[in-house]
């Protein structure tokens, strides 16, 4: 059975957009690159058209991924989702009560996880420790650096 894979709408026309750019620009460029090494000659040792065919190989194998991604997707409604308590596409406001530092994160899927944009997977252990948790509690991460007590403070719907 295929894994159904949840995405914000933004998340979901990316993903569409990228495969359209390889269906089009990308199939065309490998179509360019193994005429080009087919005209050089005797295919049997020319290792352009080789590597060509390698390319085009990996660019199917990219967009037959992506068309069954797309095809597993959904998107997530926001307007279904319970503030009470840590949950994908929410914005959590939590501190590290070792040091006191807050931090703030929005919980989202795997594939749009940017820490730049402070946006965490829901897979990540920060992640996964934090769903489920309500505003006052307490929970035990296990980080690669060892293992930090936060305090949930605020959880908000994700401004994305």
């Amino acid at each position: 059975m295929a894994k159904i894979n949840y995405y914000t709408k933004e998340g979901l026309e990316r993903l569409k957009a990228e495969l359209q750019e390889l269906k089009t620009k990308g199939r065309a460029e490998i179509a360019r690159q193994i005429a080009e090494a087919r005209d050089k000659g005797d295919l049997s040792e020319n290792a352009e058209y080789d590597a060509a065919k390698d390319a085009q190989g990996m660019l199917e194998l990219k967009i037959s991924q992506l068309e069954e991604l797309i095809s597993n997707a959904r998107i997530i409604d926001e307007s279904n989702i319970d503030l009470s308590k840590v949950s994908i596409l929410t914005t959590v406001k939590i501190r590290n009560t070792k040091n006191g530092m807050e931090m703030i994160y929005t919980l989202v899927p795997e594939e749009e996880a940017n820490l730049k944009e402070n946006k965490i997977s829901v897979q990540s252990p920060i992640g996964k420790g934090l769903l489920g948790k309500q505003v006052g509690d307490k929970v035990d991460i296990t980080v690669p650096a060892g293992t930090i007590t936060f305090e949930v403070l605020e959880i908000s719907l994700a401004q994305l």
